[in-house]
C-alpha cells in the first residue's frame, strides 16, 4: 500500500520510472534520486509490481573502492529473452 501523503507525486514517479524501465534501462536508488527525485525506489517498485510483475531485481556491485552491492531493477525485454535461449 502506498502510504505516501503526497500520492500524486509518487504516482508520477511510478509512471516515469516505468517508462524508463520499459525503454530497456536499468535503475538503482541513486539513479532514481538523480533522474526522478525519488528517494524511495523500492517503494515505487513495490507499487509498480502490482500491475507489472515482470520487473526484476539484481544485486550488483558499485564501482567504488568499497565494492558495495546495490539493488538494480529492470524489465527483461522479450527480444533479449529470446536471444538468451
Amino acid at each position: 500500500m502506498n502510504d505516501n501523503p503526497n500520492i500524486q507525486e509518487s504516482e508520477s514517479q511510478c509512471k516515469r520510472i516505468l517508462a524508463y524501465l520499459l525503454n530497456g534501462s536499468r535503475i538503482t536508488s541513486l539513479e532514481a534520486l538523480r533522474l526522478f527525485g525519488c528517494m524511495r525506489l523500492a517503494s515505487r517498485i513495490s507499487d509498480l509490481r502490482k500491475s507489472h510483475p515482470e520487473i526484476k531485481f539484481k544485486a550488483t556491485r558499485v564501482e567504488t573502492t568499497t565494492g558495495k552491492r546495490v539493488a538494480q531493477y529492470y524489465i527483461e525485454s522479450i527480444q533479449h529473452s529470446i536471444q538468451r535461449k
